[in-house]
């Protein structure tokens, strides 16, 4: 029979290792999150960096032991909806700092395991939304995070009004601007990380994997804080990103302008994130009427 508390454990200390996490209860929420109660019924499709070009793989069989690796595992596969890979979305959460009674937005919270594993690290005490844009995921999250009753599923795009502040925000789906709702909800020293993306512009306009993957982007995930001011947020690299583009919030303009700054290469030390009107200039790096990612 197969021990999972022990598989799950191997798999946090090795999510841990490789992805050098810093946050303990991070890896005690990976060594305790059942991630095979947030999927469907196996065997499961999966997919690696190995796979980019490659067929859709699946597990030999489904035994649970199989998703306590460093793969994403397909929640829709036809839909290239996948629970994303434990090192890149655990990255992205380390750096957010959770700790317990910590507030949490999770824009993108598909059927739930990551929010599970936020809420499961901010403990009773903390709060977690988790927003979904696909009505079918949304209620399978709700049913999902059921145990956890700190945290709650809301049906939606997360463009609209959000009650209260919140100290960690994870947007878990490409954008071409931050909302100004999230960077509203953004409590004093707080950190947002997000995925800025443009369309995967691959040779030959096809892929193995099929049509879906027009619906990929590739770009950068960046972490915003919110310091004293309101209008100008101290920006980081965080990571390079390939991911599914939110559906609703992505904008053509900020689109074009985002690939162009983006061919900009090699990618330069973005500084902030500005909201204050200004003229474009030298160290503007991608300058739109709703915001600036900028140089100094």
């Amino acid at each position: 029979m197969t021990d999972l508390a022990a598989y799950r454990r191997f798999f946090a200390e090795e999510i841990q290792m490789v992805a050098n996490l810093k946050t303990p209860s991070l890896v005690e929420a990976l060594a305790s999150v059942p991630r095979e109660q947030f999927l469907p019924p196996g065997p499961w499709v999966v997919r690696s960096d190995a796979d980019f070009n490659a067929a859709l793989r699946k597990t030999p069989d489904a035994d649970p032991r199989h998703v306590y690796h460093n793969v994403s595992v397909g929640i829709d596969p036809a839909r290239m909806l996948f629970n994303g890979a434990p090192v890149t979305l655990c990255t992205a959460i380390d750096a957010l700092g959770l700790a317990p009674g910590k507030r949490v937005l999770h824009i993108g919270t598909g059927a739930g395991y990551y929010t599970a594993v936020m809420a499961h690290a901010v403990g009773r005490e903390g709060r977690v939304l988790g927003i979904e844009v696909d009505d079918a995921l949304a209620a399978m999250a709700a049913a999902n995070l059921v145990s956890m009753p700190w945290a709650t599923v809301r049906h939606g795009d997360g463009s609209g009004a959000l009650d209260g502040t919140f100290d960690v925000v994870l947007v878990n789906a490409g954008v071409t601007q931050p909302e100004s709702t999230w960077l509203r909800a953004l409590a004093p020293g707080g950190r947002m990380n997000l995925s800025m993306t443009v369309a995967l512009d691959l040779p030959g306009g096809e892929h193995p994997a099929g049509a879906a993957m027009a619906n990929i982007g590739k770009g950068f995930m960046l972490m915003l804080e919110r310091g004293e001011s309101a209008e100008s947020f101290p920006v980081r690299l965080v990571n390079v990103v390939a991911i599914y583009s939110a559906v609703g919030l992505r904008r053509d303009d900020d689109n074009a302008a985002l690939s162009a700054a983006m061919k900009k290469m090699p990618f330069p030390p973005l500084q902030r994130y500005r909201l204050d009107p200004h003229e474009e200039a030298a160290t503007c790096w991608c300058h739109t009427p709703r915001g600036c990612w900028s140089l100094g």
